[in-house]
């Protein structure tokens, strides 16, 4: 059994396939998904794909390219949205993204603490973004955890030694995606080496970043497959240990969701 632990079925890349894609995915063994908000105008999307499948959960929240543009949010607005509503397991996307700009950055580093804050006070992990913004990301954690420890994770994992240390000692997991396949993805085969097994998770970002054989293709749950087989391979143990390590993580991590009950034959 295998989760893919954020993807964004709501995009229009899926438009009018979700079912097969899901199905798919299924068929490799994938038995749940969190689909993933990045804007609050949106967010009734995404909570509607959630809705609608019962392995599909979902989080609320605002990625850091649409800080600005989705003007400032109030931790109790995020702790609104996912007050009693059962398919709601994470807050976020959120975080910092200096590499593209998309919103100046004291919007970012705002809307980040709201999220950190309504983790907090939700006990939902905050699922974070974060790139070429090692050292502020690292301060606003250090800042709101110093307020009261939350649940989180770094997702799409790419930084450096130094971003995996400090998220591990604040008791953060990492989501890897297929950029662990790609060819100029050394150093951070490198940093993941050093991540225990049991704060791992996988992921696909779909429709973004496919992992080799299917890069340059659109990606798709499915295709985390290919993802864990790699990581299975880099961390030296067999897939099906790799795949009962993240999956397990998963649900320890996001609390909330509901582990299906699987058949021996399930696997």
């Amino acid at each position: 059994m295998l989760v893919d632990s954020h993807c964004h079925l709501d995009f229009a890349d899926f438009d009018g396939e979700l079912d097969t894609i899901l199905d798919a995915a299924r068929a490799q063994g994938v038995r749940a998904f969190q689909t993933i908000s990045t804007r609050l105008s949106t967010y009734q999307r995404v909570r509607a794909v959630a809705a609608a499948h019962d392995d599909v959960w979902c989080s609320v929240g605002i990625h850091p390219h649409e800080a600005g543009p989705e003007g400032p949010v109030a931790a109790e607005t995020l702790i609104g949205l996912a007050a009693d509503d059962p398919k709601v397991i994470g807050i976020g996307e959120t975080g910092l993204d200096y590499y593209y700009g998309k919103s100046p950055r004291e919007d970012q580093i705002r809307t980040f603490e709201a999220h950190c804050a309504a983790s907090r006070a939700t006990g939902l992990p905050v699922i974070i973004h974060t790139r070429d913004a090692d050292d502020d990301t690292i301060a606003v954690l250090e800042r709101q955890m110093g307020q009261g420890v939350f649940p989180g994770l770094i997702h799409c994992f790419t930084g450096t030694d130094r971003l995996a240390d400090a998220a591990l000692a604040m008791g953060l997991s990492i989501s890897i995606s297929g950029i662990i396949t790609f060819r100029n993805a050394e150093e951070l085969r490198q940093t993941v080496k050093r991540v225990p097994l049991d704060k791992l998770l996988v992921e696909t970002d779909a429709p973004y970043l496919a992992p080799v054989p299917k890069r340059g293709k659109r990606n798709e749950p499915a295709f985390v497959a290919h993802t864990a087989a790699f990581l299975a391979d880099l961390k030296g143990v067999s897939a099906g240990e790799l795949a009962m390590a993240t999956t397990d993580n998963f649900y320890r991590l996001f609390s909330k969701a509901v582990r299906p009950a699987l058949s021996a034959a399930a696997g």
